[in-house]
């Protein structure tokens, strides 16, 4: 429940410190948000302009019976008409430009930074959360920047021009309009109240329902294996009514709201009719100005019930930029070096040097762990779930930091390596193939350093790849879906070996490659394994006994220990760990059989 609490977070509805983060993306689109702000402006002072005409239309020339004047005073009416609507148009599109832009921005600084994250941040952190982060909370930005900030310049000063326009007029009668102003405020404090909580189960029930979704689609196979769907179709409904009914609790503040400040409104105007008509009357006041008087306070009005939805969109946009430089402010464990060493050529010799590492803090993983690869031996590594294995493999390619002791390539420590020449020279094949969406050729290829079409399909015969791929109806060029649905495991894996070939590594790390392949696939790429691992180290963690028994060496971790070394027969002699589990796994060759007559006796 704790990601539906963060979702949750509303704090302030104004944060000095967030606010000069957010207009630091806004410094690049200076002049372009300067212009904005200018055209705001004089949209705000043109809607001041037809009420005042108004009045002298009736005062000057209806009254006088000039219909020449008149007609001359409508022209200049629909001149300022048409002169704000060009001006309002180009507002909203520089202000809207500018909104996309920093979105634009903000979603690559987010998406780089991500990149930089070490896998310990994604274990902790599920991927709806950061999903929200570039979707959502970004668009909160967005209209933040679009429709808050600018915008409250534009109705402050419509308010202000409104108010000193009303007293210019008469001044008695401002203050009998304006006399309805506590009622407002009123209102609106009482709105704003209700509408942060309704807003804060409407967050709330979003994340649940993201939640929901996201687990519940990505393992559907099990919840209809199960035969689960009625009672996860009722968990959602339970999801979904609840977030319905937070959206009809909004709704309905909004529905009393809004017309409260029209009521508000038309007491104004009544006020205005008493009072400025008996004016009127006595000739004190023209009724023009008792006109433009109605019409300015109707304008008077309307941005104070948008400055209390700006007050939301102010609110919101806090609570999305407080989570989103949270993400930002999360500094990666993996740190690249100020003067990485950049070697000429990587020979692939790998040390482990008293190198101990726990996930979490008082639960080691890996305990004091020594272990030298000379370039181009084969080691594999066995043991038991949870014994370490590929902990040992995430920290040489430093997928995760915080260990102790010393991890060296070459004899340089992984630390002072360039980050980038270390990855391009290990390729790891994993039992649960990545690929991603797109071509067969780009997922071999994977957009990195240039590989030929030739040297692809070339690495695709090699692991047998190329047969299957040749019988697909665009070869090569066949679009693949996501995580490569459609092809079957054994061709996700052939396809993973093609790609470590490709890509020639110096060091190839085999992270039980070959558990999930049929006997005949593994039959087919053995072969083509021994031309992979050819001149090139090797590390090769297994449980299936069967694929490294002609390993130079085997490593056997017991609780984050190398327990035993040696090869499969030397181990065998031992009888100890190694031997208990290859008699788990070919017990029932190991056990001798009865004669047939024997037993049918």
């Amino acid at each position: 429940m704790n990601h539906y609490h963060e979702e949750d977070i509303l704090g302030k509805a104004y944060d000095s410190r967030l606010a000069r983060r957010l207009l630091k993306y806004l410094y690049p689109y200076r002049w372009t948000v300067a212009t904005s702000i200018f055209l705001l402006l004089l949209v705000s002072g043109l809607q001041l302009v037809p009420p005042y005409l108004t009045k002298v239309a009736i005062d000057q020339y209806i009254s006088t019976g000039d219909g020449g004047g008149l007609a001359h005073i409508a022209l200049l009416f629909l001149l300022v008409l048409l002169f704000q609507f060009a001006v309002s148009f180009a507002q909203t599109y520089l202000m809207n430009w500018t909104g996309q832009r920093i979105m634009y921005d903000l979603r690559m600084q987010i998406f780089a930074h991500i990149q930089k994250l070490d896998m310990a941040y994604f274990d902790r952190n599920p991927i709806g959360r950061l999903i929200t982060r570039m979707t959502t909370d970004v668009d909160v930005l967005n209209e933040l920047f679009t429709a808050g900030v600018v915008s409250i310049f534009g109705d402050i000063f419509s308010l202000a021009g409104i108010v000193l326009v009303m007293l210019w007029l008469n001044w008695k009668l401002a203050l009998v309009c304006f006399s309805v102003i506590p009622l407002l405020f009123i209102a609106t404090m009482i709105f704003k109240i209700k509408v942060r909580g309704s807003y804060r189960w409407v967050r709330s029930c979003v994340a649940k329902i993201n939640a929901f979704l996201q687990e519940n689609i990505t393992g559907m196979s099990v919840v209809q294996i199960f035969v689960e769907e009625k009672r996860k179709f009722h968990e959602f409904d339970e999801r979904n009514s609840e977030h319905l009914r937070a959206n009809l609790q909004s709704i309905s503040y909004y529905a009393v709201f809004y017309p409260v400040v029209s009521m508000i409104g038309a007491l104004a105007t009544a006020l205005i009719l008493w009072y400025g008509g008996n004016q009127v009357l006595g000739q004190v006041l023209t009724l023009g100005s008792l006109v433009a008087f109605i019409q300015y306070s109707e304008r008077f009005y309307k941005p104070i019930s948008d400055l209390s939805e700006k007050f939301n969109i102010l609110q919101s946009a806090m609570a999305s930029s407080e989570r989103i430089f949270r993400l930002l402010d999360t500094k990666p464990e993996i740190i690249p070096p100020a003067q990485p060493v950049r070697l000429q050529e990587i020979k692939g010799k790998i040390e482990f040097k008293n190198v101990s590492f726990a996930y979490k803090e008082d639960t080691p993983v890996l305990d004091a762990i020594d272990l030298t690869v000379i370039p181009g031996e084969k080691v594999a590594i066995v043991g038991a779930t949870g014994a370490g294995k590929s902990t040992l493999i995430n920290l040489l390619c430093r997928f995760y930091g915080g260990h102790t002791g010393d991890i060296l390539i070459d004899g340089v420590d992984i630390q002072d390596l360039d980050l980038g020449l270390l990855r391009e020279s290990i390729a790891v094949v994993l039992q649960d193939v990545f690929l991603f969406r797109g071509s067969i050729e780009e997922n071999v290829r994977l957009w990195g350093k240039p590989i030929s079409k030739q040297k692809v399909e070339e690495a695709a015969r090699q692991v047998h790849a190329h047969r299957f791929v040749q019988d697909l109806a665009e070869g090569y060029a066949t679009p693949l879906a996501e995580r490569g649905v459609g092809l079957s495991v054994g061709q996700r894996q052939l396809l993973a070996f093609a790609r470590a070939l490709a890509h020639d590594p110096k060091i190839l790390v085999l992270d039980e490659a070959t558990s999930s392949v049929d006997t005949e696939t593994e039959l087919l790429i053995q072969d083509a394994l021994n031309q992979l691992m050819k001149d090139r180290t090797c590390l090769i963690i297994a449980h299936r006994l069967s694929t490294i028994q002609n390993c130079d060496r085997i490593i056997v971790l017991h609780k984050g220990e190398i327990q035993e070394k040696g090869s499969h027969q030397e181990l065998l002699k031992k009888r100890g760990i190694y031997y208990k589990l290859y008699q788990l796994q070919y017990k029932d060759q190991l056990i001798p059989r009865e004669p047939a007559d024997q037993l049918t006796g």
